[in-house]
């Protein structure tokens, strides 16, 4: 299935080395130009009274804020950003591809889509990075909320035998987290591929409802509320003291 392929757009010369400009990063720079750009629209004008968007974007903002403070505590106004831009990244990356038209074949004509968008998180480089990112914050989060001395005492709960497996988990979760969102981003993806060969007139359209839109907010939701949870623990390690 050549829509597996990641497709290199263009290469750069920098410095003697040739560097790859694959579609998927040009579809994740897309994501970033269009969340800032949306940004600085959504704020221009700023109301005392908020009404329409800003009224759901506050509502947004409050509900982070509310979050972030809940799992976080002391530690909101660090990591609550973080978590804010991460899920909408996500949740724009996963959709993405429910922008691409279908191809379409009726009575003996097959007329090709001009252009293909594919979510950069089918990726499993962009889905590992996320994972990295996401894990060295953990590791940052038990340093800032314990400091060295009890993030190394943490390490040893609740007996000191836990500690190889305590290390292990740092390796684990970002695993974990890379390859979930990997597989069932890309699992949608080969199914939507598959859906629209077999059934090109009308099916694609339905099930792209759910395998591009509610799945990808889902999976967005997924990664960012463990990301949450990880960060969480880490800041209130068991068994180490103030």
């Amino acid at each position: 299935m050549d829509g597996l392929e990641i497709k290199t757009i263009f290469t750069l010369e920098l410095f003697g080395y040739s560097v790859p400009i694959t579609e998927t990063v040009v579809v994740s720079w897309a994501v970033m130009l269009f969340l800032i750009v949306a940004s600085l629209i959504f704020t221009r004008r700023m109301r005392e009274i908020p009404r329409g968007v800003q009224a759901v974007l506050e509502a947004g903002v409050e509900f982070l804020n509310g979050f972030s403070a809940k799992n976080f505590h002391r530690w909101a106004k660090w990591f609550g950003p973080y978590i804010g831009t991460l899920f909408l990244f996500l949740a724009a990356a996963n959709i993405i591809g429910f922008l691409t038209p279908v191809a379409v074949s009726v009575f003996g004509f097959h007329i090709e889509p001009p252009f293909r968008i594919r979510p950069p998180t089918r990726d499993i480089n962009v889905t590992a990075a996320l994972a990295l990112i996401s894990i060295v914050l953990v590791l940052a989060a038990g340093f800032m909320g314990r400091g060295v001395k009890g993030w190394f005492k943490g390490l040893l709960y609740p007996v000191p035998l836990m500690l190889p497996f305590n290390i292990l988990e740092y390796g684990i979760r970002p695993l974990s987290l890379c390859l979930r969102l990997f597989g069932n981003v890309l699992g949608a993806f080969i199914l939507m591929e598959l859906i629209g060969r077999l059934f090109p007139l009308a099916l694609p359209m339905v099930f792209s409802l759910y395998f591009d839109f509610f799945d990808g907010l889902l999976q967005a939701v997924v990664f960012t509320f463990l990301t949450t949870l990880y960060i969480g623990e880490a800041l209130e390690m068991p068994g180490v003291s103030e």
